[in-house]
């Protein structure tokens, strides 16, 4: 889809975007017809590409994600302009005027920690999250009610965005299914990303790095993946507390 084609009222929500991110991004795709996740890596310097698409579609401009092949031979992401009847008038560039209060709300109700690792961070690292991404519930999703957000800290802001976007729903935009999702609710749900799935993210910081470098060791002497060793040391918990 060509600059030349696109309706005029679409192209003046793509020249109103002044913000550097999100405005590198849609010049890209007006030039070239879309955008890789290997060129806002290498030539842009997204160290979490998905996230370039993001600022686009938080401007209410929508993107469709689709695969080509990179440089390297594998499949890879591409993102374009999607149909511009459904470009969304709310944008989420006024956030950051509620951003500090909606964050001390948070903190306040659950601590400066992350939502996902359930680990203290300082607030300074923690990142406010749509529980359900506004590029499924659009628009609906402005509030400034602390319960519509979460903390985040970055890794598991990027492997959130990472596994929304390549979630079936993310088509399909069906607010139900992230309401029961892993992402937007760890605490109370029944799948991840579509996938029957249940998920513990665990961090061991300070003095607990020792327990870990000791399972690690313990893992490679009975010749288990790390994880699966973890897994088995509860089974065997479990079994015997019986």
């Amino acid at each position: 889809m060509t600059e030349q084609n696109l309706p005029p009222e679409f192209l003046d929500l793509l020249r109103s975007v002044t913000a550097r991110r999100p405005r590198t991004v849609i010049d890209h795709i007006l030039q070239h017809g879309y955008v890789t996740t290997e060129e806002l890596r290498d030539r842009y310097g997204y160290n979490h590409p998905p996230r370039g698409a993001r600022d686009v579609r938080e401007q209410g401009i929508p993107l469709e994600t689709f695969r080509v092949v990179g440089s390297d031979g594998r499949r890879i992401a591409a993102y374009r302009f999607g149909d511009p009847s459904e470009q969304r008038s709310a944008q989420l560039s006024g956030r950051t005027a509620f951003s500090s209060r909606i964050k001390e709300a948070l903190i306040e109700s659950a601590g400066s920690r992350c939502n996902i690792y359930l680990e203290p961070f300082p607030a300074g690292e923690l990142q406010i999250d749509h529980r359900i991404p506004f590029e499924i519930a659009g628009s609906g999703d402005l509030s400034e009610n602390p319960d519509d957000y979460m903390l985040l800290c970055p890794s598991a802001n990027r492997a959130k965005s990472w596994s929304c976007e390549h979630c079936d729903n993310w088509q399909a935009r069906d607010v139900g299914v992230c309401r029961s999702c892993y992402w937007a609710f760890p605490e109370n749900y029944s799948h991840v990303a579509m996938r029957e799935m249940r998920r513990l993210d665990i961090i061991w910081t300070g003095d607990q790095t020792a327990d870990f470098d000791t399972l690690s060791d313990q893992a490679v002497s009975e010749g288990w993946e790390l994880p699966d060793f973890v897994k088995e040391v509860l089974r065997r918990h479990l079994r015997g507390s019986d």
